[in-house]
C-alpha cells in the first residue's frame, strides 16, 4: 500500500458535497471544509515567517476551527502544534517555546491560560476572531509522506511531555488503513470526542473520517453521559477512544434500550478488558482494542482468537528483549495455580528490531531520540511477556518496574488481579521505598461506591491463586479518583511521590499474612 499524505486525502474531498463535519448544530460539507481550509492556508502564508520553522500552536477544544486549521496547515506546509489546555503556567509556556511556535491561536475561554507567561517569540491571537480571507484559491504546496504536519505532545506520565514529530504519512496512513479495514464510507459517521491535541483523536478518528469521506461528528469534550445521546443524534457508526472512556460509559446507569443505536464499531487502545466486553454486550457493537503509542514505533491489535487480557500477536519484527541482557525472552511458564513462574526470564521490553517504524523522532530532543533508537532498534519502554502461542501480555512500563526482595515485578499483572474484585472500579499499582532495600508494593484503588472492608479485601487476595507472595500490596490507598492526564492516563509518579503520607485512608499489612488494617494516623 502506497503511503498517502494528508494533502492527498484533503484534495480527494475537494468536490465532495456529502456532509463532512458536524458540531453541535453546525454542519459543513467536505467541499466546504476544504474551501475553508484553503482560506486558513492563505492566512497562514501571510502570517508566518517562512524563514524559520512555520509552527502554529492551537489551544482549543474539539471545535470546527481545529479541523479547518489542520487542513490549512496541510495545504500551506505549516506545522500544527497541539497544545493541552489542562497544562498551566510555565508548563504550558514551556511547551510553546519547545515547539518553536510563531503563532498561537487560542479559544477565547483559554486565553487567560497564556497571560503573563514567557511564550518566546509566539504571538497570541483569539481563534474565534483570527482574520482569514473571504475567499482563497485551493493551491496546496507539494509535500511528501515524510514532511512534518504536526507536533503532538506525549501525555507526560513519567516527566515533561515530549513533542513527537508526526509526518503527513504518519497521520494519513492509519487513516486510510483503518477506513479500508473497517469498510467505512460516506454513509458512516465518525465520532471524535477524544482531545484533538492528542494522537488518538487525529490518527484513529479525524484521519479515518477524512480518508473514508465519512461525516465527522465533533464533541467539544468527552462526556460519558453524553456519549449515547450523541451516537443517536449524529447517527454515529464508528468511534475512537484511548484509555478509560469506555469504562466511564459502562459506569453510567443502564437502560433497556441501550442497544438501540447505530453504533457499529469502536476502535482504540488501553481499554480495560472487562469493560470492553461489557460495552460490546450493552451497546450491541464491536470493540477493537489495539496497542500503540503517540510515537508509533510499535503497534498491533487484538484478533478474534486473542485470549482475555492479551494485547494480541505482534509483527515478526517485534520482539521481547530482556532489559539487562538484550536477549530474546522465553515464553511464560505458569505453575499449578496460574502464577507466572519464570517472570525474571520471561518479562522484557517490547522492541521493534527492524527499526523506527512510524517513529519520526522527537522535536528538539536528541537525547530522547537516542534513548528510543538504540542499535537500529526502537525501544518502547513497555514491559511484556508472551504465552506459548505467541500472544503478548502487558506487564507495565520500565519505569513502573518494582524490585521486591531481589525480584523484578511488573505492575500490570497485579492490577489485573485486583480488578477482579467486584467492588473495585479502578486501580494503579506502584512502588514505594522499602525501609531496608528495594521497593514495596502499593496500590491505589477506586471503589464502585460500595464500602470495601480491609479485612475482606485481604481474604479476597488470599483466594487468588495466581497472586504471588511478592505481588501482594503492602499498602492500599483508597482514593475517590486516580490522578490522570487529559488523555486519561494514570500519573503514577504523583501517587508514588505521595506514598503513604497522604490524606486518603491507607491500609497496611504486617508480616507475611494477607490481612489489612487501617493505618491509625489515617483514621481521622
Amino acid at each position: 500500500m502506497s503511503v498517502p499524505t494528508v494533502t492527498d486525502l484533503l484534495m480527494a474531498r475537494a468536490g465532495d458535497e456529502h456532509t463532512g463535519l458536524r458540531f453541535e448544530d453546525e454542519t459543513h460539507s467536505w467541499a466546504e471544509h476544504i474551501r475553508i481550509s484553503a482560506r486558513y492556508a492563505a492566512a497562514l502564508r501571510t502570517a508566518l515567517n517562512w524563514d524559520i520553522p512555520p509552527h502554529v500552536g492551537i489551544l482549543a477544544d474539539n471545535v470546527p476551527a481545529f479541523s479547518f486549521l489542520l487542513g490549512g496547515c496541510a495545504l500551506s506546509g505549516a506545522v500544527l502544534v497541539g497544545l493541552n489546555p489542562t497544562r498551566r503556567g510555565e508548563a504550558l509556556a514551556r511547551d510553546i517555546r519547545l515547539a518553536d511556535c510563531q503563532l498561537v491561536l487560542a479559544e477565547r475561554k483559554h486565553l487567560p491560560l497564556l497571560e503573563g507567561s514567557d511564550l518566546g517569540v509566539a504571538a497570541v491571537h483569539e481563534l474565534e476572531s483570527w482574520r482569514i480571507p473571504q475567499e482563497a484559491p485551493l493551491e496546496p504546496v507539494p509535500v511528501t509522506a515524510a514532511d512534518l504536519l504536526m507536533l503532538i505532545f506525549t501525555s507526560g506520565t513519567s516527566g515533561d511531555p515530549k513533542a513527537v514529530r508526526c509526518t503527513h504519512g504518519k497521520v494519513a496512513f492509519p487513516g486510510r488503513m483503518l477506513a479500508e479495514r473497517f469498510r467505512l464510507s460516506a454513509s458512516d459517521t465518525v465520532y471524535v470526542s477524544m482531545p484533538m491535541f492528542h494522537s488518538n483523536a487525529i490518527m484513529a478518528g479525524w484521519a479515518v473520517g477524512l480518508a473514508a469521506g465519512a461525516n465527522i461528528a465533533l464533541r467539544r469534550r468527552f462526556s460519558a453521559s453524553g456519549f449515547l445521546p450523541d451516537v443517536r443524534k449524529y447517527g454515529v457508526t464508528y468511534a475512537n477512544y484511548v484509555g478509560k472512556p469506555l469504562s466511564y460509559v459502562v459506569a453510567t446507569p443502564p437502560r433497556p434500550d441501550d442497544a438501540d443505536n447505530p453504533l457499529r464499531l469502536v476502535y482504540g487502545n488501553e481499554g480495560a478488558g472487562a469493560d470492553l466486553i461489557a460495552f460490546q454486550k450493552r451497546f450491541g457493537c464491536a470493540v477493537v482494542d489495539a496497542f500503540g503509542s503517540t510515537e508509533g514505533g510499535v503497534g498491533f491489535a487484538r484478533t478474534a482468537d486473542t485470549p482475555p487480557h492479551s494485547l494480541g500477536k505482534p509483527a515478526d519484527d517485534v520482539a521481547i528483549l530482556h532489559p539487562e541482557t538484550g536477549h530474546p525472552c522465553p515464553p511464560a511458564e505458569y505453575d499449578a495455580d496460574g502464577r507466572l513462574a519464570n517472570a525474571a526470564e520471561a518479562v522484557g521490553e517490547l522492541v521493534n528490531t527492524a527499526g523506527a517504524g512510524w517513529f519520526a523522532g522527537y522535536y528538539r530532543d536528541p537525547e530522547a531520540d537516542a534513548h528510543r533508537l538504540r542499535d537500529g532498534r526502537y525501544h518502547t519502554g513497555d514491559l511484556a511477556y508472551t504465552d506459548k502461542d505467541g500472544f503478548v501480555y502487558f506487564a507495565g512500563r520500565l519505569g513502573d518496574w518494582l524490585r521486591v526482595d531481589g525480584e523484578n515485578l511488573g505492575t500490570a499483572p497485579i492490577e489485573r488481579i485486583l480488578l477482579r474484585h467486584p467492588a473495585i472500579a479502578e486501580t494503579a499499582v506502584y512502588a514505594v521505598p522499602d525501609p531496608v532495600t528495594g521497593d514495596q508494593v502499593m496500590a491505589a484503588i477506586v471503589t464502585r461506591g460500595t464500602p470495601l472492608d480491609p479485612a475482606e479485601f485481604g481474604r479476597f487476595l488470599a483466594d487468588q491463586p495466581d497472586l504471588g507472595p511478592k505481588q501482594v500490596p503492602r499498602y492500599v490507598r483508597v482514593v475517590a479518583e486516580l490522578p490522570r492526564t487529559s488523555t486519561f492516563k494514570v500519573v503514577k509518579r504523583r501517587l508514588a511521590a505521595e506514598g503513604i503520607d497522604c490524606d486518603d485512608p491507607v491500609w497496611a499489612r504486617s508480616g507475611q499474612a494477607i490481612g489489612y488494617a487501617l493505618m491509625p494516623r489515617n483514621n481521622v
